[in-house]
């Protein structure tokens, strides 16, 4: 089983940061693609950005490019989320995931999500 622990959401003002990270834990044989993943109020969940097992393949979703950085550290089984020029487009919740690196991959395991909200 693998278990996947979100933090760093926030309440902010739009064009202020956050770091989200999520660290993963348990039994995984291999290396593993991550992502992630947000849902906002009303909508449906949709990706954000992944980044494959060896950091080759990253991908974002085109509104999030050019502010969102996602990155990870193999030595503590952790991705980041980087959000800068944050809008309220942006308040979500945002889960972790494995194992997509893009949009046309349905995540196998999911965290508990952290909550995200900008104020204007």
């Amino acid at each position: 089983q693998v278990e996947l622990v979100e933090s760093g959401g926030g309440l902010v003002k739009a064009g202020d940061s956050l770091r989200l990270s999520c660290t993963a834990s348990g039994r995984f044989g291999s290396r593993y693609n991550m992502g992630w993943f947000r849902q906002a109020p009303g909508n449906r969940r949709v990706f954000v950005a992944g980044i494959s097992a060896n950091g080759a393949d990253i991908n974002y979703r085109d509104s999030v490019k050019g502010r969102f950085i996602i990155s990870r550290d193999e030595d503590k089984n952790t991705v980041y989320l980087q959000m800068n020029s944050l809008n309220v487009d942006d308040t979500a919740i945002y889960y972790c995931e494995i194992p997509c690196a893009n949009d046309r991959c349905d995540p196998t395991y999911w965290g508990l999500g952290t909550r995200v909200t900008v104020s204007s």
